[in-house]
C-alpha cells in the first residue's frame, strides 16, 4: 500500500471509534485536511530511506491546522512548499479553532523541528531523500476546557482499539518506506514503534521530543537531537552551528 492508501485506511478505521470524558473534542485531520495531508505524503514520502521519524499525534496549531506532521504553517507553507485549502472538522471547539495556513499561532514543536531540517538541509528535497516524518495516531483529543489529551492518557478500552489500527497503519508505513532505522520523537513513540513492530532488523530509537512542556527540551534541542542522533549512526549535515 502506498502512504496515500495507508493514511485512508487508517482514516477508516479511526473514524468509527468513540471517545468519553474528559475527552469531549476529537479532530481527524486526515480528513479535513486531507488535500495538504496528502500533497505532504505524495511530494515528501520516499522508499529506500535513512530513518523514518515517528512523532505521536496532531499539535493543535501545527498538524491540526495544517494536515503535515509537526506543520507549523510558515514552514509548511515557505519550506515544504504546501498551501491547500483545509475544511472543518464536524464539530470545532470554541478554544481551538481550525484556520489551517490562515492559523497565525506557532507550533513551537514543531518549528523546532521543521526549523532545524531546514537549518540542517537547506532544501525539503534534500532532507526526503533521507527521511521522513510521521505520526503514529492522527487523532486529536481535547477536553472541554481545550487542553490536550494525550492518546496514552485514554483508558485502555478506548487505547487499545485506536493503538491496534495505529500499530497496522505504522507496519504498512515501515514496509512500503523501507527505513534503515525507525526514531521515535519522544519516549512514546519509540514505545509504540517497538510494540507495533516488535522483533525486526531494523533498529529503533529516540531523540527529545520538542515540545516546550519539556524543560530538557528548552535547554537548545538541537545540539541535543544531534548528538542523540550522531550516537545512534545517523549522519545529519552541520554545516551551520546552531544551537537554537
Amino acid at each position: 500500500m502506498s502512504p496515500k492508501s495507508i493514511s485512508r485506511w487508517l482514516t477508516r478505521e479511526v473514524d468509527s471509534l468513540q471517545f468519553s470524558n474528559p475527552v469531549t473534542c476529537v479532530y481527524n485531520p486526515l480528513i479535513y485536511a486531507r488535500k495538504s495531508h496528502e500533497a505532504y505524503l505524495e511530494r515528501h514520502a520516499k522508499q529506500g530511506i535513512d530513518a523514518l521519524f515517528l512523532g505521536m499525534n496532531p499539535g493543535p496549531w501545527g498538524m491540526a491546522q495544517t494536515g503535515v506532521p509537526f506543520g507549523e504553517v510558515s514552514l509548511v507553507r515557505d519550506f515544504l512548499g504546501i498551501n491547500e485549502t483545509v475544511n472543518q472538522p464536524p464539530i470545532v471547539h470554541p478554544k481551538r479553532p481550525i484556520e489551517g495556513f490562515a492559523c497565525t499561532r506557532s507550533e513551537v514543536s514543531g518549528r523546532r523541528l521543521w526549523g532545524w531540517v531546514q537549518d540542517r538541509f537547506k532544501k525539503a528535497s534534500a532532507f526526503n531523500k533521507r527521511f521522513f516524518i510521521a505520526n503514529y495516531c492522527p487523532l486529536v483529543f481535547m477536553e472541554e476546557s481545550g487542553r490536550n489529551h494525550t492518546p496514552d492518557k485514554l483508558p485502555p478500552h478506548e487505547r487499545e482499539p485506536l493503538f491496534r489500527a495505529c500499530d497496522e497503519a505504522l507496519r504498512r508505513l515501515v514496509e512500503w518506506c523501507q527505513p534503515k532505522c525507525i526514531i521515535g520523537v519522544g519516549k512514546f513513540a519509540e514505545s509504540r514503534a517497538l510494540a507495533a513492530l516488535g522483533k525486526t532488523e531494523r533498529a529503533v530509537g529516540t531523540i527529545l521530543h520538542p515540545s516546550p512542556a519539556s524543560p530538557a527540551a528548552n535547554r537548545g534541542w538541537q545540539k541535543q537531537v544531534e548528538k542523540q542522533l550522531k550516537d545512534q549512526g545517523v549522519h545529519i549535515p552541520t554545516q551551520n552551528k546552531s544551537g537554537t
